[in-house]
């Protein structure tokens, strides 16, 4: 099996997502670079998809790799589980293809159900299909050798988030004219599949690569996990309202999402620090410090990111402001690489330890281990750097455009009466059906819409009865 998770780590170092991410960033800046070859909103779109693929082959490499530790037995499908990696790959490979060559699709397609959606769900009815699939045969794989060997706190966690991991993505494999409900059941697969079981896969990855890097007790880690689930179904699915705010669903999402968004890492944080004090107190070694020092990264990586970032900008308050800002591009990069990509990492620390006979990768590794303490290092020091620079773009960019607004205005406090709430035109989109062709009008740039009561002419007063946006 460690061939498979080594196989696993060149598929996702091969991703898309590392050449689209250069080129989406020279196209925010450069707006006219590739227009008509590769619009912004395709290389976008192929990123988002690529990161979410990368993580899900990194993820099923893991799991395939401490299913037979765990239960104790051989791999009850392996030849099922190297088929349904291609088939898996080359549905991806095809989907990308066709995003590149066909960037457009006619609408009535959409509308039938031969695409569905757009950003991190946007895949033909057929991908939607077969990855559901390939899912259901992952979850026989890994239930099947469970049932054949020993079972666990670990194991039985494991196998009940897969049915979760499959259940959850059909939620967006539907298609609604009505652009509220299309994005209520959209954050669905956003927000519980991508945010809530894969918080749980991962820590159940966390627990069992302590036991392995760091001698944990098993009890330890068990409980911290039971924890993680408990506050995903406390949290996790309550913080799902965050999503909410302004797309025209009930105002009581604006509480909810607020408090609930920012609870699930703790434990993660809670289950490393006592693993790690615990080893310390019955003087564990670590045979293999870079697994053990991507686990911490992680840890507290998942905390800072998907947490603290997040939780600053998920207050209704905040968000008000930052919605549609680089904050919230800080927040996924920060929140993605700290709480997947450096777990997938440590797991592939682990496999290479097997792969190599079971050597001793402490300290007396060639030249004391520099390669790897500066690759650590550089790589988080690299995200940070982009996270903090994006963090600023956004706060840059907000304040411009609240300059621009008032750009030869004459400066007053509104009239109250005139003021058009962010919710009530929340209202307004959550009751119209327009066929899908309708734009949300909810954006940044509408926070504070205002009529012109009296109808004067001037550089930021609008037509009576229109709406004005920050924007001119």
């Amino acid at each position: 099996m460690a061939e498979a998770v080594i196989d696993t780590a060149l598929a996702e170092a091969r991703s898309p997502a590392h050449d689209t991410t250069a080129l989406a960033g020279l196209q925010f800046l450069y707006a006219e670079f590739l227009y008509g070859v590769l619009d912004f909103n395709v290389n976008r779109m192929v990123h988002i998809n690529a990161m979410i693929v990368w993580m899900l082959y990194g993820f099923i490499g893991a799991v395939y790799w401490l299913v037979e530790d765990e239960a104790g037995v051989e791999l009850v499908g392996a030849k099922l589980a190297n088929i349904n990696f291609w088939v898996l790959t080359t549905p991806v490979a095809i989907v990308v293809v066709v995003y590149l060559l066909v960037q457009v699709a006619p609408a009535s397609k959409a509308a039938s159900g031969s695409s569905t959606r757009a950003g991190s769900t946007s895949r033909p009815r057929w991908a939607d299909i077969g990855i559901v699939v390939c899912m259901l045969v992952f979850f026989y794989n890994i239930a099947a050798t469970f049932m054949k060997g020993r079972w666990s706190g670990i194991s039985g966690t494991l196998v009940l988030d897969l049915i979760a991991l499959a259940g959850l993505y059909l939620a967006g494999m539907f298609y609604t004219t009505n652009l509220s409900v299309d994005q209520f059941w959209w954050w669905w697969v956003v927000h519980l599949w991508v945010e809530a079981t894969w918080e749980v896969l991962v820590g159940c990855i966390m627990a069992w690569g302590l036991m392995k890097t760091l001698g944990a007790r098993r009890e330890v880690v068990t409980t911290w996990l039971y924890i993680e689930v408990a506050l995903m179904f406390g949290a996790g699915i309550l913080g799902l309202g965050h999503h909410y705010f302004w797309i025209g669903t009930p105002e009581y999402w604006l509480g909810i999402g607020g408090f609930f968004s920012a609870l699930e890492p703790i434990p993660l944080v809670a289950m490393v620090v006592h693993a790690v004090y615990d080893a310390g107190r019955h003087g564990f070694q670590s045979s293999n410090h870079p697994a053990l020092a991507w686990l911490i990264a992680h840890a507290f990586g998942n905390f800072l990111g998907a947490g603290v970032w997040g939780f600053i900008h998920t207050l209704p308050q905040i968000n008000l402001y930052t919605h549609g800002t680089q904050w919230t591009a800080s927040h996924g990069h920060l929140a993605f690489f700290g709480a997947y990509a450096t777990i997938v990492i440590a797991l592939i620390y682990i496999a290479l330890q097997r792969w190599r006979g079971d050597v001793w990768m402490s300290g007396d590794l060639p030249d004391r281990g520099w390669k790897w303490k500066w690759s650590l290092a550089l790589l988080n020091v690299g995200v940070m750097g982009m996270t903090i620079a994006l963090l600023i773009a956004g706060t840059v960019v907000r304040r411009t455009r609240h300059r621009r607004l008032h750009v030869g205005c004459v400066l007053r406090r509104p009239d109250p009466a005139l003021v058009r709430p962010r919710h009530a035109m929340a209202h307004d989109l959550r009751h119209r059906d327009d066929g899908g062709k309708g734009v949300a009008l909810l954006g940044h740039a509408h926070h504070r819409a205002k009529r012109d009561p009296a109808g004067e002419a001037g550089p930021c007063a609008p037509s009576r009865g229109r709406v004005a946006s920050p924007n001119p």
